[in-house]
């Protein structure tokens, strides 16, 4: 590393001044979305990994060279005239117009725009070198042919690793997790080795001069030897997975059967209801299902639901056609989680009798319905007792014993007495899992054999060696075929639900957990289907296909602690979450089938017989004699050790770019701060790192199954960060803030504020985490913040601090009171006692709110108007609330113009007005007020617009009074 007295010039880069944030954000939504296709994430499940479309852009702007901050580099002492700033401008619109098309999904593989990006990416570096080509070690750290690589020291999905692969770096990707490393050697490791290789299979069409390029050969045998393996199973254990006869009996109470009499159809699913013995002594012989649901199908024209027909004391079920009863969609469940009645009874089954059934290994099973494939789509039959019996005489086989986690929180199936792996799966899954892996090692043979008569050279050396020959490439394919096997776990166990809307299986790891399910599918792994090991093949083919193999990559074992094999590289990375996920917990559960297939292959990275746990830096206080204290603190010492790790290993030239996530419960209306962010924040602080910005990025979809009610990982802030000055000096508190006061007010106008080609404005929701940016910046560049008896500053005090600024702003006493009302009672009634309270400490008092015509006072009760209630004829007003809401009613009445003369009447403070604005849209975004949060979202939208209307009315007595702007230096 350099001398710690030698400066490097370093201007700074364009994710340190700007980015075209909605753009971006605009593209990782629609990236998430499902639908999307063949992607890279296909290739293995992993858990909240970023999309392409983040990592790309994010990448790209901590490479390229913000043009204002080279220009002054370039040109030290210069004053810049008009021509060159307009110059300035012009060269950040060009990069944000190419960051804009790179985030899109349909160029992910735009050869043409990516060489550009690389293009300038070089350019930017080459500069670098330029400008420290007198350094002492130039020659080791700026030498203008080799660009440094890019490491991720906490690579688990490989979204980082695979983008800077994308954009022309050679990728690094480190973890402590073997399942995220094998990702990362699919990623980037094994695709570039084998860049262009013909596909070897027998049957593979000849090679035209562009037919496989890229890894379109290796996906293509991938896809060829999963279809092998396939056929072969059929042959071992076909007998297991019969088909289903249409009979004249089935038909004469369906009419919809009659043309299908005779027809034997393959089954997609059979759909199971776990059962216990009912608690009623009346029935206690008897095992009575638990179903969340009777609907099969709730497909508008092809309904389907399961009736329960009681016959004394025993019951069977028949499927019925059309639209289901009412209480067919509630099953046999009385409440949230395992709560139930008894079908024959009626009485309630309670959660602890479930429990103990459970732990007592009482836990059986009913067939409610086989859905099989009819000429035009899904036909759902009622249950066959051949079936029935048939799943039953399943002989034993391999079943994993790892035993699960003790944690509730991320694994309930212990709780009822499914304590191993192997448990969550029935007999005629395992079944099928094991003859898959065993077919996995049989695979790699034949390729290898194959392998040689195409020509590739029988030299013995296997992947983890280096090689390229006959045997590193069966074993390649092996590993993406390993991969088709954890695909199909995922598929087929007894955590999966059956989806009545679009009628298929939903794997287990829709969510960041294993969660018990009651009534579930067992899908046809030999079939052509959701769940169908073919099915997992061939899409693992299709996303082979959309990997970069331009430069070669190398994904290995280590912690973020230790690790130093990769110095001076660019540094990007995306660390666990506090407590978020339980990444190594979770993994276990492909990782015994990954090393029943893959062990030979990579020996020592499936040494041990689970994910190593002890070092993963995750805060769960299990692993800790459940102490939240001693969890939380091995965090932070473990983060604060890797940070400072990574500090020392990255290029002085370059900052770090640091992902963070949050939960949507934690991220409360003006304030981001809880317990993981600001022990992630500490630990990035006490490792010597400065924070140079905060850059919100909206990278998870908002309607999934864990985003609804709990805690899911909303939004990310990418933190960038450089090396804190070795001079730095302490400063006082009051110093602190005064420089807040002097910093913030200019950096919220800059994020709120849209100037084409110099920044895009941050959504009002994520204010308050873009806002951390510029306050920690002014925390972290100093040693430490001393409070008045001494004391260092704590990250939480500075972030309630920066925190409050956005809270509070520059508003008038009404505003303040109306804001606080609103926090507590949105437009609902409160007391006159309680309003007069917050009144008096507001400054004002509700007599005089009144008369400002903000909120209605009677009969003890306070409420404030919404817009459509503000008497827009009150000829003055004080208060920025009045006008806010005036301006909205007139922009619904009458458009832009019609806000435009509201707001030149008042001569209020435009920017106050836009600030309360983007203050109001969080409060009530935040509290779940979608539509009374919109209006302020549309004359946000519209600001620009109706501001210079209300300038250029004549009759206005218009006064703008917009904040002096300060461009970034």
């Amino acid at each position: 590393m350099q001398p710690a007295t030698v400066k490097i010039i370093s201007p700074k880069k364009l994710i340190e001044v700007a980015l075209p944030l909605d753009k971006i954000n605009e593209a990782c939504a629609k990236e998430k979305m499902p639908g999307i296709g063949a992607h890279p994430r296909g290739l293995h499940q992993w858990w909240a990994r970023r999309p392409l479309a983040a990592a790309r852009a994010v990448i790209f702007a901590q490479l390229v060279h913000d043009p204002e901050d080279l220009w002054r580099h370039q040109n030290p002492g210069v004053e810049p005239n008009p021509q060159v700033k307009g110059h300035w401008s012009k060269a950040r619109t060009r990069l944000f117009d190419m960051i804009e098309k790179l985030v899109l999904w349909e160029n992910t593989t735009n050869e043409t725009l990516l060489k550009q990006a690389r293009e300038v990416i070089l350019e930017s570096w080459r500069h670098t070198c330029e400008l420290n080509k007198d350094h002492p070690e130039s020659k080791t750290l700026f030498n203008p042919a080799e660009l440094p690589g890019l490491h991720d020291p906490f690579a688990g999905g490989g979204a980082i690793p695979l983008e800077a692969q994308r954009l022309g770096l050679k990728a690094f990707a480190s973890d402590l997790n073997p399942v995220a490393v094998m990702i990362n050697k699919a990623m980037i490791e094994i695709p570039p080795r084998f860049s262009g290789q013909q596909a070897i299979n027998p049957k593979a069409i000849a090679p035209t001069e562009s037919r496989w390029g890229g890894a379109s050969g290796l996906a293509e045998d991938v896809r060829c030897y999963g279809e092998w393996m396939r056929l072969e199973a059929q042959k071992r254990i076909g007998q297991y997975y019969p088909k289903v006869k249409i009979t004249k009996e089935m038909a004469e109470k369906r009419p919809d059967l009659n043309a299908l009499v005779g027809q034997e159809l393959t089954v997609i699913a059979w759909l199971w209801a776990r059962t216990v013995k009912s608690p009623n002594p009346a029935f206690a012989r008897i095992h009575v299902p638990l179903v969340s649901t009777f609907i099969l199908s709730s497909k508008a024209g092809k309904e389907a639901f399961v009736e329960p027909v009681i016959e004394g004391d025993s019951y069977r079920f028949e499927v019925r056609i059309g639209k289901p009863p009412p209480e067919a969609k509630a099953g046999t469940k009385l409440a949230r989680g395992a709560n139930f009645k008894c079908l024959l009874s009626g009485i309630a089954i309670e959660d602890s009798y479930i429990y103990q059934q459970g732990k007592g290994g009482q836990f059986n099973r009913k067939l409610l319905s086989i859905v099989a494939d009819g000429p035009k789509g899904r036909l759902y039959l009622s249950p066959s007792s051949e079936h029935e019996v048939l799943a039953a005489k399943i002989p034993d086989v391999w079943k994993p014993t790892l035993t699960m986690p003790n944690n509730p929180r991320w694994f309930s199936p212990p709780a009822y007495g499914m304590l191993t792996y192997g448990d969550l799966f029935t007999p005629r899954q395992l079944l099928a899992l094991t003859t898959f892996s065993d077919l996995v090692i049989e695979a790699r043979e034949l390729i290898r054999q194959d392998a040689i008569k195409a020509g590739l050279k029988d030299d013995g050396i296997g992947l983890s060696a280096g090689g390229s020959g006959a045997l590193a490439y069966a074993e390649a394919v092996s590993v993406y075929l390993g991969f088709s096997v954890d695909r199909s776990a995922d598929f087929n166990n007894t955590c999966t639900r059956w989806v009545a809307d679009n009628q298929k299986v939903m794997n287990v790891f829709d969510s960041q957990s294993i969660a018990m399910t009651w009534d579930y599918p067992e899908a046809n792994t030999l079939a052509d289907v959701v769940g169908g090991f073919a099915t997992a093949t061939k899409y693992i083919s299709k996303c082979l296909r959309t990997i970069s193999t331009r430069l070669p990559g190398k994904s290995f074992a280590a912690t973020a602690q230790n690790e130093n094999v990769i110095p001076n590289s660019i540094v990007s990375t995306d660390p666990p979450y506090f407590d978020n996920i339980g990444y190594a917990d979770l993994s276990d559960f492909f990782y015994v089938w990954l090393r029943r297939s893959l062990r030979s292959i990579y020996p020592d990275l499936f040494a041990t017989i689970a994910v190593p746990k002890d070092e993963e830096l995750i805060a769960t206080p299990y692993r800790h004699q459940n102490s939240k204290q001693k969890a939380e603190q091995f965090f932070l010492n473990g983060m604060t050790e890797a940070m400072k790790n990574l500090a020392e290993q990255s290029h002085p030239a370059y900052p770090i770019t640091i992902y963070y996530a949050f939960k949507q419960s934690k991220t409360k209306m003006a304030e981001t701060s809880n317990t993981g962010w600001e022990t992630f924040l500490d630990a990035v602080l006490q490792a010597g790192l400065q924070v140079c910005g905060t850059w919100p990025v909206r990278s998870e979809q908002k309607h999934r199954r864990i985003g609804s009610n709990t805690n899911a990982l909303a939004s990310s802030i990418v933190l960038v960060c450089r090396k804190r000055d070795f001079e730095a000096k302490t400063i006082s508190r009051r110093q602190f803030i005064r420089k807040l006061n002097e910093t913030l007010p200019v950096a919220l106008a800059e994020m709120t504020r849209n100037d084409e080609g110099e920044y895009s404005p941050v959504a009002p929701v994520d204010l308050s985490q873009a806002i951390i940016g510029p306050g920690m910046a002014i925390f972290s560049e100093v040693e430490a913040v001393l409070e008045a008896d001494g004391s260092k500053m704590s990250v939480k005090s500075a972030l309630q601090l920066i925190n409050r600024f956005l809270a509070e702003a520059d508003f008038d006493t009404i505003t303040h009171f109306c804001l606080h009302w609103l926090e507590q009672m949105q437009f609902g009634e409160g007391s006159f006692g309680e309003a007069d309270v917050l009144a008096r400490a507001k400054g004002t008092s509700v007599e005089a709110l009144q008369s400002e015509g903000v909120l209605s006072a009677s009969a003890g009760k306070v409420r404030l108007y919404i817009w459509q209630e503000i008497n827009p004829e009150i000829e003055t007003s004080t208060s920025a609330w009045f006008v806010l809401h005036a301006m909205i009613q007139a922009l619904n009445a009458s458009g832009d113009s019609g806000a435009a003369r509201i707001l030149a009447r008042f001569s209020y403070s435009a920017e106050i007005l836009r600030q309360l604005s983007y203050r109001l849209y969080t409060v009530l975004e935040r509290k779940g007020f979608a539509e009374q949060a919109r209006v302020y979202n549309e004359i946000i939208t519209g600001w620009d617009g109706i501001d210079n209307l209300a300038q250029t009315m004549p009759s206005a007595k218009y006064a703008q009074q917009s904040l002096q702007v300060a461009k970034k230096k």
